[in-house]
């Protein structure tokens, strides 16, 4: 029986693992949780953990209106806490440590019409803080991750794109709202990695097992895109939306008054030969996912 502590209480992904863990009948792992917010718990012992799986981490933030208090904010706990995080994992005598990264450690998506597809070749290159600060948590983590690999401790991080699911936050229930409402969506021939959040916890749950390290690229198996993605929401609930040519001009112009724009008709994909474990995390597609979704609650908020 492995046993994983999550570092986080109000987590949409933690509170989200432990209830996908709860509900599988063979599950050989066990979790438990810990807040990182009081004080102190820097001398609670984590001897006796398998895994730390640190999912207090900030996101979805206002870039172009955040002040230098928010920004420092995001220092703070995606790099400095992390470290602060993986450093005590390993002391205490924890084998794994799973650190929550992003997909936008390589900056932001791509204007409409041009191509932004992540190759094992492509560099991180952040473009705002709150992308700088999660890839410096990547590098404050594998500070902790030997050479040497007789020493048992192992980092793994996940670069995650979009996760959706029941409950999600960011834009997933803003185009989920869209599409119960609108009768006419633009066409856009994007291109988006996402990751249902039931994928995401099966990739967890194998990465503890065999207690892997290193970086991990997980999506869906379908590149989607936003049209087609509202399309289909459309559908489950019995709604025919119509994707309607002739916006890429108008979106563009928008484009360059607000970076929503981009967020949402943007290109930013993974390249299939980066993710090594689909075939094994994958069980829902992207329909059979959204069905999922009309039938059970997970609850939860992506912050500490």
């Amino acid at each position: 029986m492995k046993r994983v502590l999550i570092t986080g209480l109000n987590s949409y992904i933690g509170n989200s693992f432990e209830q996908y863990i709860r509900e599988m009948p063979d599950a050989a792992i066990e979790t438990e949780k810990i807040s990182l917010k009081k004080d102190g718990w820097e001398k609670e012992s984590w001897t006796g953990y398998d895994a730390v799986l640190h999912v207090a981490g900030l996101a979805h933030v206002d870039v172009a209106h955040a002040d230098e208090e928010t920004k420092q904010r995001y220092y703070r706990i995606n790099r400095d806490l992390a470290g602060q995080a993986a450093k005590k994992a390993k002391d205490d005598g924890v084998r794994q440590f799973i650190y929550l990264s992003s997909i936008i450690v390589y900056g932001d998506s791509a204007p409409i019409g041009k191509e932004k597809k992540i190759t094992k070749e492509t560099k991180p290159a952040p473009a705002n803080f709150y992308g700088d600060s999660k890839l410096q948590g990547e590098q404050a983590v594998l500070a902790f991750q030997p050479e040497n690999f007789q020493d048992v401790f192992r980092v793994l991080i996940l670069r995650l794109p979009m996760i959706y699911g029941k409950d999600s936050r960011g834009n997933f229930p803003k185009l989920k709202k869209l599409a119960e409402k609108t009768p006419v969506f633009p066409k856009v021939e994007n291109r988006r990695s996402m990751l249902y959040i039931k994928n995401l916890c099966e990739l967890i749950r194998i990465a503890v097992e065999r207690e892997m390290s290193g970086i991990l690229y997980p999506q869906n198996r379908e590149i989607v895109s936003t049209g087609e993605l509202v399309r289909i929401l459309g559908e489950q609930k019995k709604r025919r939306i119509i994707l309607a040519p002739g916006f890429t001009t108008i979106l563009r112009l928008c484009a360059h008054f607000t970076g929503y724009v981009n967020k949402i008709f943007g290109n930013l994909e993974y390249d299939k030969e980066l993710d090594i474990l689909e075939s094994e995390y994958c069980m829902y597609s992207l329909r059979e996912s959204l069905r999922d979704m009309e039938e059970r609650d997970y609850n939860g908020k992506n912050k500490i």
